[in-house]
């Protein structure tokens, strides 16, 4: 299920079906989730509606999704681990359905304590594996190697460019219009949620956009995409993946090595430096500033690494 069209609802009744097009929409309008997480907000809820359609026999209504006790939310998620999910999936469908719920007691009073007492899989803790400050200048270097065409060679390079200099995500990135190009030290950044920031720039950043922008065959209008596909259409996140799979191959580097590595990187040589963690958090655009703390860990982690080589008996 994507979008909020109701003939996607198969299995709720026309009554519910409006209630979770209402939600949807409010995803998107009040909440602003990214395209992503509002697909994938559907896709976990329509799973969720075609188990209760089989496992109650019949059409889902909103009395029925009123009336789930806690032995149903659980034999849905043990369907989810039938199926062999993760235990990151199996959390996120459950989180997708919390999300339903609460807009449900917040808009139309209806309350379903039985979705509060449920309790989602346990997930291992997972540290970011931002690549070291060598292997990240290295990806900067050799990224255009591999394209024949001297503009996308350019293109390739100031992506890295602002995932590693200016610690954007990629969808950040590729979402950047012609009139966003930085023209000084800062520069506007919309990230989740619409939420904008502002960022430094570094030189180097600069000039690779610069560069990419006098190769570029197609106009880069104000209000167009800075990066475009051979097509001239906005960039596709999975060319500037398939370029860091190049990249990761010929450098030797981890499957970690991905574009998102390279915002991990970013914030985590920033700490290394003696960065602010609230700082930090700023520029990374997070919400809350646990999200933030994760890279003292992996700080932590580094030191310990380094000593134990230093003293490490022989």
């Amino acid at each position: 299920m994507a979008g909020t069209d109701t003939t996607e609802l198969a299995g709720l009744t026309d009554e519910a079906a409006v209630l979770v097009n209402r939600w949807l929409e409010y995803l998107t309008s009040e909440k602003r989730v990214s395209p992503h997480t509002l697909t994938a907000y559907g896709s976990d809820f329509g799973d969720f509606i075609s188990f209760l359609a089989d496992y109650k026999g019949g059409g889902v209504g909103i009395r029925t999704l009123a009336g789930l006790e806690v032995r149903d939310f659980r034999a849905f998620l043990a369907s989810l681990r039938g199926d062999n999910l993760s235990a990151r999936s199996v959390a996120r469908s459950l989180s997708s359905i919390r999300n339903f719920y609460r807009f449900l007691a917040r808009t139309e009073g209806i309350e379903n304590d039985a979705i509060k007492a449920v309790q989602g899989p346990k997930l291992p803790h997972r540290v970011p594996r931002p690549l070291t400050e060598e292997a990240a200048k290295s990806v900067m270097e050799t990224v255009g190697e591999f394209e024949e065409e001297v503009w996308i060679a350019a293109r390739n390079t100031a992506v890295v460019a602002l995932l590693y200099g200016c610690g954007l995500r990629i969808a950040e990135a590729l979402s950047l219009n012609g009139d966003d190009i930085p023209s000084g030290d800062t520069m506007r950044v919309i990230g989740k949620r619409n939420k904008e920031r502002i960022v430094p720039v570094l030189p180097a950043v600069r000039e690779a956009i610069a560069a990419y922008k006098a190769e570029c065959p197609f106009a880069i209008t104000a209000d167009g995409p800075l990066f475009v596909g051979k097509r001239g259409k906005r960039l596709s996140p999975r060319t500037i993946q398939a370029a860091m799979q190049k990249v990761r191959i010929a450098l030797g580097l981890p499957e970690s090595a991905t574009p998102h590595a390279l915002r991990h990187s970013f914030a985590t040589h920033l700490l290394s430096r003696g960065g602010d963690l609230r700082t930090i958090q700023e520029l990374l655009g997070h919400a809350d500033l646990k999200a933030t703390q994760v890279y003292t860990e992996v700080d932590s982690a580094r030191l310990k690494d380094v000593y134990d080589k230093a003293f490490r008996r022989r």
